[in-house]
């Protein structure tokens, strides 16, 4: 029988300087939440840079980071707006080049509002999709050449398969799905979407990266593991017939409960 999955977490630098412990310990896989805003990306990010590298030098887990994404959308109507994201993004890539990550969660493109009325225009559906190719081309290419790969968050996406197709449209390695279980709850509790596993199997071995946080199905909680109503037994028996072994981050806004989730999902028997 194999053992429980290791969990990672995702935290800023500073917050690895608390929690750098409890990473090394398992190798645990780390997601760094230093390089979202814009300000960061457009100043000068080495000494950040050398300090990630400085912290995790004789670490083992897999590093990543969460991309940028404020006041945007990968989908763009406009094609300014579009040039400013493809720029965010390889601001993106190039810190995950300096600092060795191997990968860089973006947003979906998808709303609710898309669950009921993409199919209602005819061609909205597929004009979608090549907008986002359009504003991460040049991304996936980079993403490439360093052995990154962007994973695509579900944030309000209802229709859990969409986002998958999108991915695999892209057919490269460099772009795969990510599902945030709190986002999918609040779906499944606010919009009727299907409840969080049925993500986790629709995405298949697509999915490389999940950020796991507890919520009650009425918002984005972010709330530590157990404190909410996700049937957390449910996810990881799904998890478990994947052979993608994709990145498990805690994503929890209190940051001092990292080890206590952890704790409370191998008290569960489901991860460590």
């Amino acid at each position: 029988m194999s053992s429980p999955p290791v969990v990672g977490a995702a935290m800023t630098l500073d917050e690895v300087e608390l929690h750098r412990d409890w990473l090394f310990e398992k190798s645990r896989d780390l997601e760094l939440q230093s390089f979202i805003d814009a300000e960061v990306l457009n100043g000068d990010w080495a000494p950040l840079a050398a300090r990630t590298r400085r912290l995790l030098d004789g670490h083992g887990g897999r590093l990543g980071i969460h991309g940028p994404f404020w006041g945007f959308t990968i989908a763009s109507e406009d094609p300014d707006i579009r040039a400013i994201v493809t720029r965010r993004l390889l601001q993106g890539l190039d810190v995950c080049a300096a600092i060795g990550a191997t990968h860089m969660v973006i947003h979906s493109p998808y709303t609710s509002w898309s669950y009921n009325n993409l199919d209602d225009n005819a061609g909205a559906r597929e004009a979608l999709a090549e907008r986002t190719h359009m504003t991460l081309r040049d991304a996936v290419r980079r993403a490439e050449d360093i052995g990154c790969t962007m994973v695509i968050e579900n944030i309000e996406d209802k229709d859990p398969h969409i986002r998958v197709a999108l991915a695999e449209s892209f057919q490269s390695p460099a772009v795969a799905v990510s599902i945030d279980t709190g986002h999918a709850h609040y779906a499944h509790g606010y919009t009727g979407a299907p409840p969080v596993d049925y993500y986790v199997k629709a995405a298949g071995s697509r999915l490389q990266h999940v950020h796991l946080q507890d919520a009650d199905g009425y918002a984005d909680r972010h709330w530590s593991l157990g404190e909410g109503s996700i049937h957390w037994h449910a996810v990881f028996r799904a998890l478990a017939k994947l052979e993608s072994n994709p990145r498990l981050i805690i994503e929890i806004k209190d940051k001092s409960k990292i080890p206590a989730s952890a704790a409370y999902l191998a008290s569960i028997g489901v991860a460590q």
